[in-house]
């Protein structure tokens, strides 16, 4: 008999109940300035191939939110700023994009890969946000790659800064973009020579 009274008198305190912070009116992501066109076919057998992996991750960028570095010791957060997915994610999905599409050479899945030893790219996404003591969007990989009938790594730093006008999440996905598509520019030109 208790159990659908205190059922009943708990009703009135579901709607104040809240699991979570209030999501952002929209999320972020980007976009690829270059691509494979629709339709064209791409196939292992005749073309050297690469496996992209998700790259490793700070704590600070092993969240949806898009950090700005505050001073050199202290990171925050843009505010009403949040990623429709981890940003590793989305920064490996535009490399791969943009590699594809420069170098002519096969993306595959890590799944795909199992079958087929071409070259593969990892490495750490170090920075991926803003800076608000420049006022910059800054995107920072540093990478490594085996390359196909190689036992050897080379590593290389990649760096893209862009100005931004505020640090406000437009500004950041605006900025953001564009320094990450800079960056998978230079990777998929260093990965082609």
């Amino acid at each position: 008999m208790k159990t659908p009274l205190i059922l009943i008198a708990m009703l009135p305190l579901a709607g104040c109940i809240s699991f979570g912070a209030k999501p952002p009116p929209t999320l972020l992501t980007l976009t690829s300035a270059s691509s494979v066109p629709v339709g064209q076919n791409q196939d292992s057998a005749t073309a050297k191939s690469i496996t992209i992996q998700v790259p490793v991750v700070p704590q600070s960028l092993a969240t949806a939110r898009v950090p700005v570095q505050a001073t050199p010791t202290s990171i925050a957060y843009v505010t009403d700023a949040q990623w429709a997915e981890p940003p590793a994610r989305l920064f490996s999905r535009l490399v791969s994009d943009t590699v594809a599409a420069r170098t002519g050479l096969v993306v595959l899945s890590t799944a795909q890969s199992v079958g087929d030893p071409g070259g593969l790219l990892g490495g750490e996404l170090r920075s991926f946000g803003l800076d608000a003591t420049t006022r910059e969007a800054v995107v920072t990989f540093d990478a490594s790659l085996t390359r196909v009938g190689k036992t050897t790594v080379e590593k290389h730093r990649f760096e893209a800064r862009v100005p931004v006008s505020a640090i406000d999440a437009p500004s950041a996905a605006a900025g953001i973009n564009q320094a990450a598509n800079t960056v998978a520019t230079q990777v998929a030109d260093w990965i082609g020579r």
